[in-house]
């Protein structure tokens, strides 16, 4: 906004400034340094950081202070947002430092999941200074708070000095930091003042002044007694005041005691007929042939190629709308440009919309991934999907098998526009569901009628198709559309030859699929012992009148690859866990068997996800000739709640230290030995867990996998390292302090230290595999957003920040050599990171009890 004052001939004064309800940012914050005397508190008057953590699962801590000296002490920040009284976040820790007092710096940007639109007027954030000597001695040095509205409404924003106040001090100096008589407090306000412009630079004289500064900071340094922490905010062009949400929304964050009256302004959500003028002349058919010839100097052709650079979810501004627009002939040559040149169109626009549409044939041909992006929720328009359907053809079978489960969510998209098209509400009720179903029945999608056509053709495609429509026909709102889609398929299968066939096969699938529910449902129900319900369940099995133990070959829904013939009664069992998982054996033809794991009651489709991408990623790394070892296995949900789950025979690395003297190391020896190899194992091997463990951490790193501990991750015979249970992604943990990757040191001590060849190797792999799928990043970002309605579980906590959350994992705005080194600090600082272990020690002593 902006305002100016003044009249007659007065010198107009512009005033410019944001209002916080208008900023979408998550609220940062960056920790620099520590300034000051660190001084340790007594233990025993102390708080620990990990005291009323650790106490709720039954353990004590007994701080020595014999151990505290000998240790090495470590120091991190815990910062905690607040608005309105309620925390809004966990306490979000920095990474450790081990310097010395004088040179604590952190240099760290900690970003908030809560944005400056969701802050209360009295939004604050409460900061701690901590000190660890040893891993129970977790001492609090100091503390403070600092209000993220100064002067009752502007948002702070730069840098800041804050005085730390010790625990005994806290009831008389809660907020410390700004009543403090250091001359360096002065001299850092004025800085902060010559940072940010307010100050005249002058180089000859700013050296002498800076030698100065130093001197006088080292003095007052060594003098005080006083703590100090340096921090910084996001700097804004423009003042940031506070704006309060709408008092109608129920999902605005409202100040307990509100300052300003809203007043509603009927013309805010109306178009500015001067720009909507403008637009049209800029745009108009006259302007076509002139554009045809344009092209552009070197400074618009840089913001051009900065415009292409964006990653797939960001918006652009009426200004690159109107660069491209202008210079759209020029970029006609390049396919990365169309996605970019669709969303500067005003479709609502008849005569920019019928030229748009003509410019899709003279454009060079796209990408798949690409064409993927234009089948996401954010294009509308029939002529521009219609066009990103042409170009799936080009796709092969097995690429679109990959792709498939994104394509089928994108049917979606194109109903809701239907839907949206009819003006139907899109609340949730009776009434609106019916509308809803009636809107999308009365329409024809053209990726449905592609995917059919395809799926006919290819019994594999045909089969994940079939049951990926399966699980979405569960679903309240677009069920019935989607029900519609099966129908068309079935009796598309009808016209076809092979098709009563592969119609047999289905109806064969689904009973076989009905009876494993119905079993598990009947174990769980069963009031016995878990070996009870393994010997209820074998003869089960076994009685021939269930039709189970021996059946016509049928292709195994989880992978209509392999024909099975049957399930081995005698190996079936029942897995420990709360909803009782059958493990079961299917018999092929030729005798051998497949595991596999059935679940009824639990979600399968977030797994179904997270496997769907480590498969992508492994063909993106094949391709550019790394093969990292992956074990990519099969899952498949065929309901909303129930599914299955391809067996690997492994061990997971909890059992394996239990086992073998708390060393992966001594596992391999054991179970591929050779004199030979490095560290006694055979080569192949050793290799294979090295580059195993390197993908792994990658992928689960980029995906934000929580709830790692060492149940969740397997180790082969042959070395394939691989993590199953994907309950918690996209950043989401129920553990605090989480690392960036799972990487524990029993796992660095398998590759014979930090300081070994293998270890680099390790490195290396990860270095090569992360710049390889940063180079994919528009691909993995598409997949994600054609996911965004489909009610995983973790994807629906937040939709609209899914493909946020990944971007953020890519680091695209860092170079090549700067996204290496920060790669370089996660690994170290995951390696490192010591609440993890105490984290996997208590989960050890509970499933300890449990068992």
């Amino acid at each position: 906004m902006s305002y100016n004052t003044g009249t007659g001939g007065e010198q107009f004064v512009d005033f410019s400034f944001c209002e916080s309800k208008d900023i979408s940012e998550f609220v940062s914050i960056r920790i620099d340094n520590l300034w000051g005397s660190c001084k340790r508190l007594s233990a025993s008057t102390n708080k620990h950081l990990l005291d009323d953590q650790l106490k709720l699962h039954g353990l004590h801590i007994d701080t020595s202070e014999d151990d505290t000296q000998q240790q090495q002490p470590i120091m991190f920040v815990t910062v905690q947002l607040f608005s309105s009284g309620i925390p809004l976040s966990l306490p979000l820790q920095t990474k450790y430092s081990q310097k010395t007092a004088t040179q604590r710096r952190w240099d760290e940007w900690i970003r908030f999941p809560t944005k400056y639109s969701e802050l209360a007027i009295d939004g604050h954030i409460n900061i701690a200074l901590w000190e660890m000597r040893g891993l129970w001695d977790v001492a609090q040095l100091g503390k403070c708070r600092i209000d993220l509205f100064e002067h009752d409404s502007e948002l702070v924003q730069g840098k800041y000095r804050l005085q730390l106040s010790p625990l005994a001090a806290d009831k008389e100096n809660p907020v410390p930091g700004k009543d403090s008589l250091l001359k360096y407090d002065r001299i850092f306000e004025t800085l902060r003042k010559y940072d940010d412009g307010e100050v005249a630079h002058t180089d000859w004289l700013d050296v002498m002044v800076m030698e100065r500064i130093d001197e006088i900071e080292t003095k007052e340094r060594q003098q005080t007694d006083d703590l100090y922490i340096h921090i910084a905010f996001p700097k804004f062009d423009f003042a940031v005041v506070f704006g309060e949400a709408k008092l109608d929304d129920p999902l605005a964050v409202q100040p307990s005691n509100p300052k300003y009256c809203l007043v509603f302004d009927p013309e805010t959500y109306r178009d500015n007929p001067a720009e909507s003028k403008h637009r049209r002349l800029l745009r108009g058919y006259r302007s076509g042939t002139l554009d045809r010839e344009l092209k552009p100097n070197p400074v618009i052709r840089d913001q051009l190629n900065t415009i292409l650079r964006y990653p797939p979810g960001q918006e652009l501004t009426d200004g690159e709308k109107n660069v491209v627009w202008k210079f759209r002939f020029y970029l006609a040559s390049n396919k990365r440009a169309l996605t970019k040149f669709v969303k500067c169109v005003d479709w609502n626009d008849p005569i920019e919309a019928k030229q748009a549409t003509g410019m899709l044939t003279e454009w060079a041909e796209i990408s798949i991934d690409d064409a993927l992006e234009l089948l996401s929720a954010n294009f509308t328009n029939h002529s521009v999907r219609g066009y990103a359907v042409s170009q799936l053809r080009k796709a092969k079978d097995d690429e679109l098998v990959l792709y498939l489960l994104q394509l089928v969510q994108a049917i979606k998209f194109e109903y809701l526009n239907a839907v949206m098209a009819q003006g139907v509400e899109t609340a949730i009720s009776a009434t609106a569901i019916e509308d809803w179903s009636r809107a999308m029945l009365a329409h024809e999608s053209s990726l449905a009628g592609f995917l059919i056509e395809r799926a006919l053709k290819n019994t594999t495609l045909g089969n994940f198709f079939y049951w990926y429509l399966m699980v979405e026909c569960d679903d309240r709102k677009t069920g019935k559309a989607y029900g519609k889609v099966v129908f068309q398929y079935i009796n598309a299968l009808s016209e076809t030859e092979e098709g009563v066939e592969v119609q047999t096969m289905f109806q064969r699938q689904g009973k076989l699929v009905s009876d494993l529910a119905r079993i598990s449902s009947q174990v769980q129900t069963l009031k016995e012992t878990r070996q009870r319900k393994v010997e209820w369940l074998r003869s089960h099995l076994a009685d021939s009148k269930n039709g189970l133990i021996s059946f016509a070959p049928l292709a195994l829904p989880l992978d209509p690859s392999v024909e099975v013939v049957g399930i081995q009664a005698d190996k079936a069992s029942v897995f420990k866990s709360t909803m009782m998982p059958l493990f079961l054996h299917f018999v092929k033809p030729d005798g051998e068997l497949y595991p596999v794991i059935f679940k009824a009651g639990d979600d399968m489709r977030q797994d179904q996800l997270v496997v769907q991408i480590i498969t992508l990623m492994d063909r993106l790394l094949r391709n550019e000739s790394l093969d990292l070892r992956l074990t990519p296995y099969h899952v498949l949900a065929t309901r909303v709640d129930q599914g299955f789950s391809q067996f690997i025979p492994s061990q997971s690395l909890a059992a394996i230290l239990a086992e073998n003297n708390n060393s992966i190391l001594a596992y391999l020896r054991k179970t591929s030995p050779d004199p030979d190899g490095p560290y006694g194992v055979s080569t192949d091997v050793m290799e294979t867990y090295v580059k195993s463990c390197a993908g792994y951490c990658v992928i689960t790193y980029l995906l934000g996998v929580g709830d790692r501990h060492l149940d969740n991750l397997l180790l082969t015979p042959h070395g394939h390292l691989f993590h199953v249970d994907f309950g918690y992604i996209l950043g989401r943990d129920p553990k605090p302090f989480p690392p960036p990757m799972k990487l524990c040191k029993e796992m660095v001590e398998a590759m014979g230290g930090m300081e070994s060849l293998m270890y680099q190797r390790f490195k290396s792999h990860c270095f090569v595999a992360f710049s390889i799928l940063r180079k994919s990043s528009n691909l993995i970002l598409n997949l994600f957003s054609l996911m965004i309605h489909s009610n995983i579980p973790d994807v629906a906590v937040a939709p609209d920040q899914v493909v946020a959350m990944v971007q953020d994992k890519f680091r695209l705005d860092l170079s090549e050599e700067e996204a290496m080194r920060y790669f370089q600090t996660l690994i170290s600082d995951s390696v490192k990171a010591l609440f993890p272990q105490v984290i996997e020690t208590i989960h050890k002593w509970a499933q300890y009890w449990r068992n």
